[in-house]
């Protein structure tokens, strides 16, 4: 079986079939699969700061996220997404771990779907304040701290 490759890039760094590929399973999974009418490209993944991580494996995306650089200096975990296809095979685990690697020792944050809070909580997060909807969802803000 061919291994899966961790990719680190910003925005700059990207090619256009990779940030199409990238957005087409955000779009896939958020949008369609959870039904979710939302403005998914909401100009944040062309900040200089956004860093963009993704596992791959012979060019398919199989899970994605982006770190963003919040005014504060927090960095803000978004848009954590796996591919059907790939799902229960530990690759959110990874790319969270890479991505908590990238940020160090500055604060996080993250709206996690209150189904995951567990999952997350095993990466050193803790629930910040009270869950809420989003697009029907419900989702907890969460914080981990250095």
């Amino acid at each position: 079986m061919p291994s899966t490759q961790l990719r680190i890039a910003g925005f700059a760094d990207l090619d256009a079939r990779t940030f199409h590929d990238l957005v087409r399973l955000r779009v896939d999974v958020f949008v369609v699969e959870q039904e979710c009418a939302y403005p998914e490209l909401d100009g944040r993944d062309i900040e200089p700061g956004t860093r963009h991580l993704w596992l791959a494996r012979d060019g398919a995306v199989l899970a994605y996220l982006r770190i963003l650089a919040d005014p504060d200096g927090v960095a803000r975990i978004g848009r954590v997404v796996v591919a059907p296809s790939a799902r229960g095979a530990g690759h959110a685990g990874e790319l969270l771990a890479a991505a908590l690697a990238e940020i160090g020792d500055r604060p996080c944050v993250l709206e996690a779907q209150s189904h995951l809070v567990d999952f997350y909580a095993r990466h050193g997060f803790t629930v910040s304040g009270p869950e809420y909807v989003e697009d029907g969802i419900p989702h907890t803000p969460m914080r981990r701290d250095p």
